[in-house]
């Protein structure tokens, strides 16, 4: 049955995260510099130290040399580094999931010998992709059939014994921290994809590839509304070795259910760390702000704020603990234990609607300075509703579940 005792390895791994994103990350992640401006300065010394904690390999299975992490303690893990940085969490949990995917699943033994010591031993080295994974590409409208795929932002021609690249994507996430890109590229010559998508490894220097300097400066037009780091690529030319092919005995990319699941559990676990961040910030300034002759934590309509904010949260911690169990325990939906409803999905939706509630109550906490933009509130609220109305807690995410509820699917093409 669901079991809410964690493991000992599980406390120290929740207890150490705990400690650093406390201690070190979230002093420098509410710094003034970091509340003004869209384009936040990127903690990348922290991002280093977080990576050397086992954070960037969590996923990755020990074989390959990870930790090995099951989905419960990713989403313990994420969560309490998310209450220090949103950012950090995201970009860590980005190389995280792709790590697991590219090594244990899509590599040849050839290209791991090529690639694996230097995503192991470099602390640095994170990943991307480009061009969007397969499923995304091929998403389908709920209100109408998908008569055809959208146009290929990247095509890969072959020539001789390489691939070249062309095209361009305009926001790639991770992209200003990372080595190795998994870049899906359309192979038809007229950028239609008549032949498929296919999967390349391209190295950051790899000649023909740029990547553009971020510009998220507040007055244009591409603000940055995302959590994490990214920016535009560019592809001229590009020219990559036939065996840096990923996947090329496959028609298409293979992406399992799991990693489907791992990525809507590990966001909501993020989500969830900003919810406790803006809880923390409301319940210290309620202990010290005074009111009336008494600090406004005495008050009965703070103090209804604080439960209602407590409440939101434990319920949002309790379903993303069992869409956590319950994805790494299939049989419990096989056996019939659990419901067979995507409880990962309601986890990601619920927890987005609580911690966006959550947030406005503990601005409300502040009276008036909740506002302000050098109190660190109001950046949780602007994150709060990046998460709130994010593409994977939009409408289209809902209805599978009232799909699966009313067994009904519709198809995919005319």
């Amino acid at each position: 049955m669901f079991n809410l005792h964690l493991t000992a390895e599980q406390i120290e791994f929740r207890d150490t995260v705990r400690s650093f994103a406390m201690n070190e990350i979230r002093p420098l992640a509410i710094h003034p510099e970091r509340l003004e401006s869209f384009d936040k300065p990127l903690l990348r010394v922290l991002l280093d130290k977080a990576s050397e904690l086992g954070l960037r390999t969590l996923t990755l299975s020990e074989e390959s040399g990870g930790v090995g992490a099951d989905t419960m303690t990713s989403c313990i893990v994420f969560e309490e580094l998310a209450a220090g940085d949103v950012d950090i969490a995201i970009m860590l949990g980005q190389t995280s999931l792709l790590g697991d995917l590219l090594f244990d699943s899509w590599m040849e033994n050839d290209q791991k010998v090529s690639f694996l010591p230097q995503f192991i031993e470099d602390e640095t080295f994170h990943l991307s992709c480009a061009g969007g994974i397969p499923e995304i590409l091929n998403s389908w409208c709920y209100h109408g059939n998908l008569h055809e795929k959208p146009k290929a932002e990247l095509t890969a021609v072959r020539e001789s014994n390489e691939w070249i690249i062309d095209g361009s994507v305009s926001y790639v996430a991770n992209a200003p921290i990372a080595e190795l890109f998994i870049v899906m590229a359309e192979t038809g010559s007229n950028g239609t994809g008549a032949d498929g998508t296919i999967g390349l490894l391209v190295s950051r220097n790899t000649p023909g590839f740029t990547i553009n300097a971020s510009k998220n400066a507040v007055g244009e037009s591409d603000i940055n509304w995302r959590h994490g780091c990214g920016t535009g690529v560019e592809f001229n030319s590009c020219k990559v070795p036939l065996e840096n092919q990923i996947c090329k005995h496959e028609k298409t990319l293979v992406i399992g259910e799991h990693y489907s699941r791992q990525i809507s559990l590990q966001t909501a676990a993020i989500n969830l760390g900003l919810g406790r961040a803006a809880f923390d910030a409301a319940v210290e300034y309620a202990k010290i702000r005074r009111q009336g002759g008494r600090n406004i934590v005495e008050h009965q309509a703070i103090g209804k704020k604080i439960a209602d904010m407590a409440i939101k949260l434990e319920l949002a911690s309790t379903i993303i603990w069992k869409a956590a169990w319950v994805a790494d325990h299939p049989e419990a939906v096989a056996d019939r234990s659990i419901s067979d409803l995507p409880q990962h999905t309601i986890a990601s939706i619920f927890t987005a609607e609580a911690v966006h509630e959550v947030t406005l109550i503990a601005a409300e906490c502040f009276g008036a300075m909740g506002v302000m933009r050098d109190m660190p509130v109001q950046k949780y609220v602007n994150d709060g509703f990046m998460f709130l109305h994010s593409d994977i807690n939009d409408i289209t995410t809902r209805l599978p579940i009232a799909e699966k509820v009313v067994n009904y699917r519709r198809s995919k093409a005319a």
